[in-house]
């Protein structure tokens, strides 16, 4: 069976069942990070991210903005546990005719953003390849109050997402602000019930919190936040690389948030019942069923 028939997630899933892990390991594959055991009150969070040409940026795109986005993708990751980046291993698959100027221009891109958030790059690796890759695999930490993951939503819990949706390959996939902040806040003054960050889309990975909650959710299309550059409301489903976080929040304390100004967050729908599967309530009052469009890499 080729790996087109098996698809992204299935194969994330035979992974699952392939890899055992002992009682050292809170959660393995499946979440945004790795939770393991660190001390009595903090877990040990792992992620990495590998970016190539062709898939996740373009030979044309800037060299420095592809070295910032390589880190920056697996910040997120980070912050959608509500973590504290720590350190980083950055491994560069590098083409022959690659010159020295253009790997610094990376590596710049890179460093900045690390150092914005204080991260450390302490290792890494190096090898050619036919085209350019970058893998950063980043640890961090967070309180074992505070660690979120995408399995808690609840009936009735509200759906909130940070920025806006739609037309990310414009040129935001390269710009994006981990909301390492954000995620700290909320855990701080009202502790999400799931959170993931967006990365393959709004409806598909809202799918994954559904999934890993055993809920359907609805969303109003009203309520959706479209960035400039979305050409509709299945652009801004679908597009992905927003790298915004969506979460849920129980509806006691939904309005409290909606209400404080120190960042925007936005109400976009609420968790259901399983049988609603994933449904959108459009602005003239229809329903519709929405799949998990999204980017896939099979």
């Amino acid at each position: 069976m080729r790996l087109s028939a098996l698809g992204e997630f299935g194969l994330i899933r035979r992974i699952q069942k392939l890899l055992k892990t002992d009682s050292s390991v809170i959660k393995g594959v499946g979440d945004d990070c790795a939770v393991v055991k660190l001390d009595k009150g903090t877990y040990q969070l792992f992620t990495c991210d590998m970016i190539i040409e062709g898939v996740d940026f373009t030979s044309k795109d800037s060299p420095y903005l592809i070295g910032r986005k390589a880190m920056a993708v697996s910040l997120s990751d980070i912050a959608a546990c509500a973590g504290i980046p720590r350190f980083a291993l950055v491994s560069l698959g590098l083409p022959m005719h690659s010159t020295v100027q253009f790997v610094d221009k990376i590596l710049k891109g890179l460093s900045d953003i690390a150092r914005r958030y204080k991260v450390n790059v302490v290792g890494g690796d190096i090898s050619r390849s036919q085209k350019l890759v970058i893998d950063c695999c980043v640890a961090g930490v967070v309180e074992k109050k505070y660690l979120l993951l995408r399995s808690g939503a609840s009936k009735g819990d509200i759906i909130f997402v940070t920025g806006s949706f739609g037309g990310s390959r414009v040129g935001k996939h390269l710009r994006f602000t981990p909301r390492l902040q954000e995620a700290r806040f909320l855990c701080r003054y009202c502790k999400p019930s799931a959170m993931i960050d967006v990365s393959d889309g709004l409806a598909q990975d809202l799918g994954h919190i559904l999934h890993a909650s055993s809920k359907g959710a609805i969303l109003y299309e009203s309520l959706i936040p479209k960035s400039g550059q979305a050409k509709g409301i299945e652009d801004a489903l679908s597009s992905g690389e927003e790298f915004e976080l969506l979460f849920t929040v129980p509806r006691k304390k939904a309005h409290a948030l909606h209400a404080k100004k120190n960042f925007v967050f936005r109400p976009i729908g609420e968790i259901a019942d399983r049988k609603y599967g994933l449904t959108l309530i459009r602005r003239d009052g229809a329903q519709r069923k929405v799949s998990g469009a999204g980017f896939r890499h099979f």
